[in-house]
């Protein structure tokens, strides 16, 4: 951590001013979140006995949210966040990037300025500044009066940017909302633990920097999960508070950390301890603070007692009022605690503190609680579609008013109310008679003839619509104009002339597609701060329009898809474009361990330590829970397939966005439970080859078109030989052959965890099929004289492997009770292996086989039989064993006794299961390495040059560097495979569904390889 300059002599002078709300502005102001750097929640200021609506103002876009999935626990831009000063109101908006300034008494727009990303915090004002974050990295200090910068500051080391929810933000957002008190304003940028997370005070007059704590993301320390540990410290995503002289950082799903307000230093983050509890709300009380339903301790962050079903606080100097969906309760707050007098178990009297009983509470007539506030004598409250006023003495309801969506932002100042709702409408209302004002945006306006012919001709050679673009050196944003109105592409420009970007804003503005459509940042078109690897077309304005000469090379090649992007460079009417490849090295996962072979471990050579973000998405796709084990993501291509409860998304891997998806309700509705087996058992129902994406739904095995999504074929499952409606169970393809098990269904094996309906959890096959991969025509089939396990299907040096065996009787849903310490029987099978071209056998080996697993290697002619031998398992995982044998022959070539625990993968001539790793040619066990993780129900994936898993967080091994455990914090793989390395990329998408468990971030992300001399951590 960095310190610069105490700020003593600031907390002696502004201690008593930030904790009663009163910092730098008038008592009736609202000059920050909340109306004061406490985040209280209260203006001494009255509301008129009857308020009547004096305006209304629309913004031209809704608020474009960060963060909307289930259980985000992050609201802070749901809505615009009004604060008001004298007679000015502000707000920053989150889809135009801009900041916003209107008379507060009438709603007429005074001023505006251009950030260069999203603003979703509220600013703050102190005099005649107003301070104000964005997802651009920078804090700004601008002139209420007029939106001058007078500085500005940049949170985090560069101007790195990456797509964070679909946007261009930096790599630090200012997502740290500022706080100012004592002449000192408070913000924080960073949000990924890993990357670093900054924390700073500046001097509010001058910007100059008086400390920054830039250490406090890099803790290792106790995570959510007991026993879970990892290298991953806090997050900043809230508004920061101030209470006293300690300033209470919101961690974004977590509880709060708190750093000294005099010189930064980390004081705590109990975030094992409530585990389950936080939010980006936080309400400071004197000595206590409301966040996540519970109330803690300033001094200890030790919780002091929680309250069921609470929602929002507001703290008045007298009062601390709790919202509940369905009722309020009043509290006096100088006297909220009470010592209770107790008997222990020994009989012995002790003495506690206890919550006091209410003064009052009543049924909450707005029917929800999204937002809560006090002003002078009168409690508001918000909730879905109405606002509600009630007498802060007594409780009794005053008024209550439709307004048009839900309130998030609710402000009071100068004897007005002000409701903001998440569809872009601030309310005010105020004393007085007469129709109400409305503020309607203005018309979209912009003359795009200049670019026209160039953006036709772009299309036209191109051929790309839809996804993003980068516009390297775009002028006055007239190409990316025509281009925004003529396609679907969601267009990053930058220009090194300021008032090229001035210019390009407005115009792009009047057109109404500023920040949704087009971003316009300032910056040199050869060094363009933009992401890696995002653009599916690149282009030039200044290039094709004023003939100036192309960016350079290096740039575009930088940011240019692979696999299908495409430059389309040079003067109008002589446009050149290029398609770019596929990165040389980069792997594919086109089945639930990677190949039709099983290996766990992808070719591609490319993904490595550090890793950084690339991008990241809300997790707006439902999967099944994390206990049920779905499918691991599949990618080809450049495309990602994830299976959701019911269908499948393809993702573009180099920039997050939703290519298409297919219905199929309720396709994973048996692994929508809490058994924790799901694919660890049953194999997995999709595979995917340049031709086709394969999905079984029991029934039928569809093809779908890996471009459109489209259906193109069902292979219905035929009878089994005894005329029984066949099942698909495990699939595979290989060859041109799918291959696929029917199922036995009559073998239902018993939960792992809770208790589930396994009635679909098919872990065995009665018959093996191979079929025509395009047209599903049958090519032959293998009927065993027992049963396979569908973990021991594997394929590859134009043979399909299997174990022959007696279903494992110990596992099923109706097996007696075995006694402790005995082994269930499950007797040895026969290992076959079969001819992909026409089902033949190959060869057969006999002689204690024992395995659960098979691995194939064509590099090495080597088949590897193991044991599942993880958390969770089915009693027939034995483990302790594992064997290899010729692929070519069947020789058996060594069995050794080991001890491990995850599911073996192979990289190369290399098994890696946690513990160690053994050389697969010869079983020994290989020396100096040993694989230590935290706490994680997952199983590994690979690549030649990393490890994968779960370790409290997102870990890894970098094996260029050897066996050290990596973390990346702040957010947490599912509960079997769901990171994989392709593409040259790390994928995770989200499958931790269900998890309430307080990690800082539930996300879909893509790491890349950072350079190592800018890693941050």
């Amino acid at each position: 951590m960095r310190r610069r300059e105490a700020l003593v002599l600031s907390l002696l002078c502004g201690a008593w001013a930030a904790s009663a709300g009163v910092e730098a502005g008038a008592a009736n102001d609202w000059p920050m979140a909340r109306g004061d750097a406490a985040r209280s929640g209260y203006c001494p200021g009255s509301l008129p006995p009857a308020p009547a609506v004096r305006w209304i103002h629309r913004t031209r876009h809704a608020p474009r949210p960060a963060w909307t999935a289930q259980d985000t626990r992050m609201t802070f831009d749901h809505a615009h966040q009004p604060v008001v000063a004298g007679d000015t109101l502000l707000f920053g908006s989150s889809a135009d990037c801009k900041v916003y300034a209107l008379d507060a008494r009438t709603g007429e727009e005074r001023w505006t300025f251009f950030t260069g990303g999203p603003v979703r915090l509220a600013p703050a004002v102190s005099g005649d500044r107003a301070f104000v974050a964005s997802d651009d990295g920078f804090l700004y200090c601008l002139g209420v009066a007029g939106g001058a910068v007078l500085w500005k500051h940049r949170g985090g080391p560069r101007d790195d940017m990456v797509l964070g929810n679909d946007r261009l933000v930096s790599r630090w957002p200012v997502r740290g909302g500022p706080a100012v008190a004592g002449g000192a304003v408070y913000a924080a940028a960073g949000i990924w633990p890993s990357e670093g997370i900054y924390v700073f005070a500046l001097d509010a007059a001058t910007g100059k920097v008086l400390w920054v704590n830039d250490s406090a993301g890099a803790i290792t320390m106790p995570q959510p999960h007991g026993g879970a540990e990892a290298a991953s410290g806090i997050s900043a995503q809230g508004h920061l508070v101030v209470a006293g002289d300690t300033l209470l950082v919101p961690t974004g799903r977590a509880v709060p950390a708190a750093l000294s307000r005099a010189d930064g230093r980390f004081l705590y983050f109990h975030l094992q301890q409530y585990g389950q509890r936080g939010g980006a709300e936080i309400v400071a009380a004197g000595d206590m603070f409301f966040n996540g339903g519970a109330l803690f301790d300033v001094g200890s962050g030790m919780a002091r007692h929680a309250e069921a079903g609470a929602r929002c606080a507001a703290a008045t100097p007298a009062r601390l009022v709790i919202a509940k969906d369905d009722a309020l309760f009043a509290f006096d707050r100088p006297n909220f605690w009470k010592t209770e007098e107790t008997v222990d178990r020994l009989g012995k009297k002790t003495t506690k503190q206890v919550r006091s009983a209410p003064l009052w509470s009543a049924a909450n007539p707005a029917r929800s609680a999204v937002a809560l506030i006090a002003a002078g004598g009168d409690v508001v409250v918000g909730g879905a579609g109405r606002v509600a006023v009630l007498d802060l003495a007594s409780g009794a309801q005053k008024i209550e008013m439709p307004v048009d969506g839900v309130p998030y932002g609710l402000a009071a100042a100068g004897g007005r109310l002000y409701a903001s709702t998440d569809q872009g409408a601030i309310v005010c209302l105020g004393a007085g008679e007469g129709p109400a004002l409305t503020w309607l945006p203005a018309a979209a306006r912009a003359d795009d003839s200049a670019g026209r012919a160039a953006a036709a001709e772009i299309v036209a050679l191109a051929k790309v619509t839809d996804g993003y673009c980068a516009d390297l050196g775009c002028g006055d944003g007239a190409l990316a104009l025509a281009l925004a109105r003529q396609t679907n592409l969601t267009i990053m420009a930058i220009d090194g002339d300021p008032a090229n970007v001035a210019a390009a804003r407005r115009m792009l503005d009047a057109a109404g597609l500023y920040g949704t459509r087009v971003t316009v940042v300032e910056g040199d078109p050869a060094t363009p701060p933009f992401p890696n690897l995002f653009a599916n077309l690149v282009v030039s304005g200044r290039s094709a329009l004023r003939g100036a000469p192309p960016p350079a090379p290096e740039a575009v090649t930088r940011v240019l898809r692979p696999s299908g992007g495409v430059a389309c460079i040079g003067p109008a009417g002589a446009l050149t474009a290029t398609t770019r490849p596929a990165l040389d090295g980069a792997g594919d996962w086109t089945h639930q361990y990677c190949d039709a072979g099983n290996a766990g471990c992808s070719a591609d050579a490319i993904a490595r330590g550090p890793l950084r973000v690339l991008w990241f998405r809300d997790p707006d796709f439902a999967v099944p829970s994390r206990h049920g084990r779905g499918p691991a993501p599949l990618v080809m291509g450049g495309r990602m397939y994830v299976e959701g409860a019911d269908g499948v998304r393809c993702i573009d891997i180099y920039n997050g966005r939703t290519l298409w998806e297919h219905a199929l309700p309720g396709i994973l509705a048996a692994y929508d439970q809490e058994h924790l087996m799901g694919t660890a058992g049953t194999g997995s129902n999709m595979c995917a080859t340049e031709d086709g994406l394969y999905v079984q739904t029991g029934a039928r095995c569809l093809r779908i078109d890996p471009a459109t999504g489209r259906r193109q074929a069902a292979f219905e499952a035929p009878p089994l030989p005894d005329g029984t409606p066949g099942t698909w169970g495990v699939i595979a393809c290989t060859d041109g052959l799918l291959l696929g098990t029917l199922a036995d269904t009559a073998h239902i094996v018993k939960w792992r965890f809770l208790s589930g309906d396994m009635r679909t959890q098919f872990t065995e096959g009665r018959l093996l099929l191979a079929l025509d991969a395009r047209d599903g025509g049958e090519k032959w089939r293998f009927q065993p004289a027992h049963r396979i396990r569908h973990n021991t299907l594997a394929a590859g040096g134009g043979r399909v492997y299997l174990i022959d065996r007696p279903a494992a009787q110990g596992d099923r849903l109706d097996a007696p009770a075995k006694k402790a310490g005995e082994a269930p029987a499950h007797p040895p099978g026969v290992l076959i292996a079969l001819r992909l071209a026409d089902g033949s056998r190959a060869w057969t080996a006999t002689g204690d086989i024992f395995g659960t697993v098979l691995i194939a290697s064509d590099e090495h002619d080597v088949l590897l039989m193991t044991y599942q031998d993880t958390r969770f398992k089915l009693d027939s995982e034995a483990g302790g064993r594992m064997a290899a044998f010729r692929a070519s022959t069947g020789e058996r070539l060594w069995d050794v006794r080991e001890a491990y625990r995850s599911r073996p993968i192979v990289s190369g001539r290399t098994i890696y299961a946690e513990p160690g790793a053994w050389d697969l040619l010869t079983g020994e066990r290989r020396e100096g390495f040993t694989l230590a993780r935290s706490y994680g129900c997952g199983t590994l994936s690979g690549s030649p040059r990393l490890l994968l898993f779960r370790s409290a967080t997102l870990g890894y091994v970098d094996l260029d560097r050897g066996s050290a455990t990596v973390n990346y914090g702040g957010i947490r793989p599912g509960c079997w495979i769901n990171v994989i390395p392709a593409g040259g990329l790390v994928l995770m998408p989200d499958a931790a569904r269900k998890c309430v468990c307080s990690y800082l971030i539930s996300a879909s992300v893509a790491l890349e390889p950072a350079p190592v001399e800018v890693h941050v951590r």
